[in-house]
């Protein structure tokens, strides 16, 4: 397991409301048709993460809840310190007391996103409030100073098996991405909030790299890409994230990436992993929890 500093990364109570679907818009696809679409917001019922990102009549789905704040202090906090797999509660409503777990932040809408039970969401509405014991923040690898960790529950980072060789850490990935496929998003000032989105408009080539099967919750690897001061090309630059929304009619779109892991150099390698999802990383996680409580 990597050393990292968890046991000095400060845990903090964030909040924010399920947040009602804007819009009503024609959305302009990249062919230049016009489209009617469900897209962000509100309750994801027949959406969640482990399925797949492609295919659906819809734009920027997000699976789950989308919560966030009208204040936008609040709602650029709520954004920032809320970490996938951090511990979410509903704490208003009819399903209160329910349990979930954040699965990513979504940026230009400003929703984080929080996966819950089918029987729980049936019981939730728009306004309901939702706390997320914020954790991951801060989170950095000892042995590894130049890599930079953001937007990750320290608890599920550990779940993640990552290997160790010759001063390199080897991540698990569904896929490796292109930078030249990185499009909405880029140029950000930062990356320890929101996402940024994976271009579809070529579909041949996103089928030849097999990035059609990418599901909400996939670990993939972006390459030549340097999220640690921003969002941007770097040759030989590496990051790693966890898509987050679904593919986009839009020119410029597609899945969102959330990042976890990036360094300006070579010092993280991507080994494919058909279960590098962290929907399959949450179960390892919930079995481990519960024997701990026995």
């Amino acid at each position: 397991m990597l050393k990292t500093n968890k046991e000095k990364v400060v845990m903090v109570s964030v909040q924010g409301k399920i947040h009602h679907p804007v819009g009503g818009n024609y959305r302009v696809s990249h062919e230049g048709f016009p489209l009617m679409l469900p897209a962000t917001g509100g309750i994801s019922y027949n959406v969640k993460v482990g399925d797949c990102a492609f295919g659906l009549s819809g734009d920027h789905i997000e699976p789950g809840v989308s919560i966030r704040n009208e204040d936008k202090n609040e709602s650029d906090a709520l954004m920032m310190l809320a970490c996938i797999g951090n511990y979410a509660r509903v704490v208003s409503g009819d399903a209160k007391g329910a349990i979930g777990y954040v699965t990513g932040t979504h940026g230009g809408i400003e929703h984080v996103l929080v996966d819950f039970e089918h029987d729980d969401l049936e019981k939730m509405a728009v306004n309901d409030q939702i706390l997320i014991k914020a954790y991951g923040q801060g989170l950095k690898l000892m042995d590894y100073p130049e890599i930079a960790v953001m937007n990750i529950d320290p608890v599920l980072f550990d779940k993640i098996e990552i290997k160790e060789k010759e001063s390199k850490i080897y991540v698990p990935v569904t896929a490796k991405i292109p930078a030249y496929l990185m499009g909405s998003g880029i140029g950000s000032s930062s990356a320890y909030s929101g996402d940024y989105d994976i271009m579809t408009a070529d579909r041949k080539e996103v089928e030849r790299l097999g990035l059609d099967k990418l599901r909400f919750g996939d670990l993939v690897l972006l390459q030549d890409c340097d999220n640690t001061f921003g969002r941007g090309y770097l040759k030989g630059a590496v990051s790693i994230g966890v898509v987050v929304h679904s593919d986009c009619v839009k020119m410029g779109h597609g899945p969102g990436v959330t990042t976890i892991l990036s360094c300006k150099s070579s010092q993280i390698e991507g080994y494919i992993d058909a279960d590098a999802n962290i929907s399959v990383l949450m179960k390892k996680k919930s079995v481990q929890s519960k024997k701990a409580k026995k």
